[in-house]
């Protein structure tokens, strides 16, 4: 089984990246984790563009997305909401709308890191409700990361904090139960 994830964050020192490097850690045994990089090189959405030969970067996203079994995103938040390049990626994801879209049916987690109070709660709402009406399955399990600056250190700014952690585990060995238990009701 194969898990994509998808930072939302472009920054060099993102929690939400430090998070997914986690989450390819702590992964269920038997699980490959593949990290999507080129969200700094999706274009704005536009539907003028979105033709039989899409920008190279859509193309990629696309195809990486249907090659994987699940999908594990972590947002940060700005302004209360996602970042605009991780919109562009799930609106570029979710075309052609319905069964041709590469996130149709793919079972999905949300989950986000902030250093403010809230863990970016807003931004994966926002990400929750898009990809619901993109047709993914969202599981409702969730990780909100609040202060995060208390739970992430040393030198590669690694996931530190041993209760966030095991959260994480935890979501992750929901995601997988979920898709198992998916395509089984699918068979």
């Amino acid at each position: 089984m194969r898990i994509l994830t998808i930072s939302g964050s472009l920054r060099a020192g993102s929690h939400n990246s430090a998070l997914l490097r986690a989450a390819a850690e702590l992964a269920p045994a038997g699980v490959e984790v593949l990290a999507y990089q080129g969200l700094d090189g999706l274009p704005h959405y536009n539907e003028d563009h979105d033709t039989d030969a899409p920008h190279a970067e859509v193309r990629r996203l696309r195809e990486t997305i249907a090659s994987a079994d699940l999908v594990l995103i972590s947002t940060p938040e700005y302004n209360g909401s996602m970042p605009g390049h991780l919109k562009a990626a799930i609106d570029w994801a979710s075309r052609p709308f319905g069964q041709g879209s590469s996130l149709w049916g793919k079972t999905v987690a949300v989950i986000g890191a902030s250093v403010t109070d809230y863990g970016a709660v807003w931004a994966q709402d926002h990400v929750r409700k898009s990809l619901g009406l993109a047709g993914a399955r969202v599981i409702d399990a969730e990780l909100v990361v609040p202060k995060a600056r208390d739970r992430f250190g040393g030198p590669g700014g690694e996931l530190t904090d041993s209760e966030t952690r095991a959260q994480l585990a935890a979501l992750l060995e929901d995601l997988v139960a979920q898709r198992t238990e998916a395509a089984a009701a699918a068979a």
